[in-house]
């Protein structure tokens, strides 16, 4: 009941805040630069959703990048022309870019909430006003996730493997999965993504959920979540999600070492970013055996080139990089990005902004 009541708050918050569009539309004219001309924003990638450019249309005049996808030069080039950036993309935003944009720039956004990519600690010197998009992407990363749960757990690659190999055999002790009812599922970071993946599993009976961080969560007991060192939640998970943003503390956090510890019953999730986990270590896990399997959306490189290892694995079922992937989310990231660029060249505090 108690995070029924609490997703239906971030729900309603959601919407006043998408409510104040209009209000902070019309607060960015009255104190945007360049009194009597209209800004220019640059929007890196031309399939960005047009919710976004329209927004940002009303207030200014869009560019973008003449080629698809843009180079890095190209867009460096066209940094000194703006006023503010949509930065559309995981392209490394840093320092450079700041340097290139010059004291025209005056805001930038990304359409994400993964920030690995993204200098924060530059920008925070400079006090830069820098916008992200999260919460927005959590019920559809959550699905994702759920989805690579059950396909994984349940061998649906392997089953598809074996019909267009002609081996479809049917009998009693065919291709058998793990089931979700009655296991113990663990969640590594219980920030918005590891809660929606939460609340996602409460209708599948789920036995025990454990979580690691930090520090207590205090939406964890609503949840009926579990704090736990993350060896014990290794060992004692049937199914793993990773949900933790990627830092110098994260990277290769699941490495052979984790693997090992993990019950060869037990199926992997990532839905954050792939170099959490030691490739390398994850695709000899799957195939020795030391895990059943593992459900990746991220990896390492994106793209993934084709000839992967991991791609020959039955027990992977690898996604490219899908979990926002929805119309109403990607229009609302774009929304949420155009409305901290429009705040940030006005002057005002972005819709979003990154905390520092």
């Amino acid at each position: 009941m108690f995070a029924n009541m609490m997703r239906t708050k971030l729900c309603l918050v959601f919407c006043v805040l998408l409510g104040l569009v209009s209000s902070i539309s019309a607060q960015s004219e009255s104190t945007m630069a360049n009194p009597g001309t209209r800004p220019v924003v640059l929007v890196t990638n031309k399939e960005t959703p047009l919710k976004g450019i329209n927004k940002l249309k009303l207030k200014c005049d869009v560019i973008f990048p003449q080629n698809h996808p843009a180079s890095r030069e190209e867009i460096l080039e066209l940094a000194g022309q703006v006023d503010g950036i949509m930065w559309v993309g995981h392209m490394l935003l840093n320092g450079e870019v700041l340097d290139r944009g010059g004291s025209r720039l005056k805001a930038i956004s990304t359409m994400s909430a993964g920030m690995d990519y993204v200098d924060t600690e530059e920008f925070k010197r400079r006090k830069f006003p820098l916008g992200y998009t999260p919460i927005v992407l959590n019920d559809a990363v959550a699905d994702s996730a759920i989805g690579l749960m059950i396909a994984a757990g349940r061998r649906f690659h392997e089953g598809r493997l074996a019909i267009d190999q002609s081996q479809w055999k049917g009998s009693p002790q065919w291709m058998l999965g793990q089931d979700i009812k009655g296991s113990t599922v663990g969640i590594i970071g219980l920030g918005g993504i590891g809660q929606t993946i939460a609340r996602r599993l409460k209708g599948f009976e789920i036995g025990q959920l454990l979580y690691t961080g930090r520090r207590p969560k205090p939406e964890a007991e609503a949840l009926g979540a579990k704090l736990v060192p993350q060896d014990e939640l290794l060992q004692e998970s049937d199914y793993i999600f990773i949900a933790v943003p990627l830092t110098n503390e994260t990277f290769h956090l699941i490495n052979a070492s984790a693997l090992g510890k993990m019950k060869p019953t037990a199926v992997l999730v990532n839905v954050a970013r792939g170099d959490i986990v030691d490739q390398k270590a994850l695709v000899a896990a799957l195939k020795n055996g030391t895990i059943f399997a593992a459900g990746l959306d991220v990896m390492t490189p994106e793209p993934l080139p084709a000839d992967d290892e991991l791609l020959t694995l039955p027990n992977a079922v690898v996604i490219p990089h899908l979990g926002s992937a929805t119309v109403q989310t990607r229009d609302n990231m774009a929304e949420i990005a155009a409305l901290n660029v429009l705040a940030g060249i006005a002057g005002s505090p972005m819709f979003s902004p990154y905390p520092y």
